[in-house]
């Protein structure tokens, strides 16, 4: 099993090129940036990890651009978005980006998707809520038949447009895997519809803990007539827990990702230096 990180990285916290050696050095497989172009100071959205909406969320930077630059600065870590808001985003330049930080990173991005929980900021973008899942997937197939066609062209109730041409591929084939953020049953479901693979956080309000729902997970991929090996889990939250993360790995679950503080390195570092163990007991 592997171990990734995240941060939401701004001007007071370490840099993406920064963390990302720090990870590499110390057997991490990936690491993942966040994504909120704003947030709207009148908001009727709750945040779903409770109480006040915590200060790095109005200040993180592009996931695209900080990515970027761990990229440049390593040469085995995968990068990945955690997750990039593709309601929020045109579709025929977003598969243009992805296409191109796979291209600069030489094949390591992950693209981790989901479809948003701040009504009011998704708004701004003028997207309907009630519509995003919908939205979302067709955006995805769009971007999908662009990373592997010469001539692509969709055709949807939201996104549609007729043959073109764009370039770069990416460097993975067919593309970059789509990782699909999401709670048990209905981000799963839209994981298998149309991901490679299916990230739920540990705890959400209707389950205590993911990890005894992933046989149920493995359960609909196989009735969906999918392989599970081709629908991996990653499990965003985990604890410094040796035995938590052995379970997770005899569960089969393919990836685990601690969520760091926006921090400098003298607070950051420490904490990997112990986790540094905990990866290989868990390897």
């Amino acid at each position: 099993m592997h171990i990734g990180a995240a941060m939401f990285f701004t001007d007071y916290s370490m840099t993406p090129a920064e963390l990302a050696v720090a990870l590499e050095e110390r057997g991490f497989d990936s690491l993942w940036a966040p994504e909120h172009s704003h947030i709207p100071l009148v908001r009727t959205a709750s945040y779903p990890g409770g109480g006040d909406l915590p200060k790095q969320y109005y200040d993180v930077m592009d996931p695209f651009v900080t990515l970027t630059a761990a990229a440049c600065a390593t040469r085995r870590l995968k990068l990945g978005t955690g997750i990039c808001l593709v309601v929020q985003r045109d579709p025929i330049q977003t598969a243009k980006l992805v296409a191109s930080i796979d291209q600069i990173s030489g094949g390591r991005f992950l693209f981790g998707v989901g479809n948003g929980w701040n009504e009011d900021e998704i708004a701004n973008h003028g997207t309907a809520f009630a519509t995003r899942h919908k939205l979302a997937r067709e955006r995805i197939e769009a971007m999908q038949a662009i990373w592997t066609r010469t001539e692509p062209e969709y055709h949807g109730e939201f996104v549609d447009f007729g043959p073109m041409r764009s370039w770069p591929k990416p460097v993975q084939v067919p593309h970059p895997p789509v990782i699909v953020g999401g709670a048990y049953p209905w981000g799963a479901k839209r994981a298998i519809r149309y991901g490679n693979g299916w990230m739920p956080h540990r705890v959400r309000k209707h389950y205590a803990d993911v990890g005894p729902l992933v046989p149920e997970f493995h359960k609909l991929v196989t009735e969906s007539g999918r392989r599970v090996e081709d629908l991996p889990i990653t499990i965003w939250g985990v604890k410094e827990d040796r035995d938590a993360l052995l379970g997770d790995r005899d569960l089969g679950v393919e990836r685990v990702i601690l969520s760091l503080e926006s921090a400098r390195g003298d607070v950051i570092l420490p904490q990997l230096d112990r986790w540094a163990a905990l990866i290989q007991a868990v390897a």
